[in-house]
């Protein structure tokens, strides 16, 4: 059984989180043209002065404000009702905290994943309720898919059909509970059809452009300005420059490096209680296995044993064939098949059989 649109209900009320884009905008649509009772909420993230400016680069940033205009001119037009939730305390608790402690640690977070779990398909839906918004299911436009196997009655979490817009990696810590409360209506479709979608429904978004980036401004702003400078060092520890701030760089990196070399480096590794940075060529990024930590599971609590699994260390990255073993207090080791570049701590490695999500967890070592 598909949960999307479609959903065997033949009536339902849904709560659309609308960021003021074209995807979510258009999963409010299909809902509203299925003959679904349809709420928009969109959230205010941004604590500051919001400024409008005419583009969007970011999730989160000053420009936000055109994004909530955006969300409510969506609303009108469909004739729904429109809610703006402030969460800004809670996401500089969760999200924001959480990013600097991250670098800090000389490791590289994924704001994306987290946000998903805790603040969108998390606090967003309670603070809807807690305002008097009434609903059966929470919407989003991701492009993923959601279906309930008959045999355990679990929720699964699949690809979307569009391989160049599948967004599981970011879903994959969602829980059982949100699984069966979420519905996503663009999951079997492509973005070109979403576009076509958009526009015959002449939907005041149909032409805006995607954001591509977490932040909608200068990173430092989320960090703070610690600009400190520290050594370049190679594996043998041979001091061959400094570095700008550890924070500007990620296992892998190649530019910014400042560096006179015969081959190319990249960073194989981020000392933050030294704050050193340390390079080799390009040889040296390979890794043969990780270990993981957070585990979370989808069609089972736990695994029983070893697996044969399909691995993306990245969300844009091509997954790879590995052995995922689970071991004591939530982690995991995963052994490649062939060697891997710049598998980076504080990214997530997230697990697959075929369009299945199985699970994943986030990148504590590498060897």
């Amino acid at each position: 059984m598909i949960l999307g649109f479609g959903a065997p209900e033949s009536h339902m009320k849904v709560a659309v989180g609308l960021s003021g884009g074209v995807d979510s905008s258009v999963a409010a649509y299909l809902l509203v043209k299925a003959g679904h009772e349809v709420s928009g909420i969109t959230m205010k993230l941004w604590a500051g002065e919001a400024v409008a400016h005419g583009k969007k680069s970011g999730c989160y940033g000053p420009g936000e404000a055109d994004d909530i205009e955006a969300a409510r001119r969506v609303c009108a037009h469909l004739g729904i009702p429109s809610d703006l939730l402030d969460c800004s305390d809670r996401y500089e608790d969760l999200v924001l905290r959480y990013f600097r402690d991250e670098y800090q640690r000389g490791r590289t977070p994924n704001p994306c994943v987290r946000c998903n779990e805790l603040v969108k398909f998390g606090l967003l839906p309670v603070a809807a309720r807690e305002a008097g918004v009434a609903f059966d299911h929470f919407a989003t436009g991701h492009y993923a898919r959601i279906e309930r196997d008959p045999r355990t009655e679990r929720f699964l979490l699949k690809k979307g059909v569009d391989a160049g817009k599948d967004q599981s990696y970011f879903l994959y810590r969602l829980s059982q509970e949100q699984l069966a409360a979420t519905l996503f209506p663009l999951g079997d479709k492509t973005k070109d059809e979403v576009r076509r979608i958009a526009e015959k429904a002449r939907l005041p978004v149909h032409d805006r452009k995607e954001s591509q980036d977490f932040f909608d401004g200068d990173i430092k702003d989320i960090l703070g300005r610690d600009d400190r400078e520290g050594d370049i060092v190679d594996s043998r520890g041979v001091r061959l420059g400094t570095h700008r701030g550890i924070w500007r760089y990620t296992i892998g990196q190649r530019k910014g490096l400042r560096l006179s070399s015969a081959e190319p480096l990249y960073v194989i590794g981020i000392e933050a209680e030294t704050n050193r940075l340390v390079v080799g060529p390009k040889a040296e990024t390979l890794r043969r296995s990780c270990v993981v930590g957070n585990c979370r599971w989808i069609p089972f609590d736990q695994p029983a044993g070893a697996m044969d699994v399909e691995v993306k260390v990245r969300s844009t990255g091509r997954p790879a064939r590995a052995t995922v073993s689970p071991l004591s207090g939530g982690m995991a080791r995963v052994v490649f098949g062939e060697p891997q570049s710049a598998l980076t701590p504080g990214q997530s490695a997230v697990f697959y059989h075929a369009d299945l999500v199985l699970g994943g967890g986030v990148i504590e070592s590498a060897a």
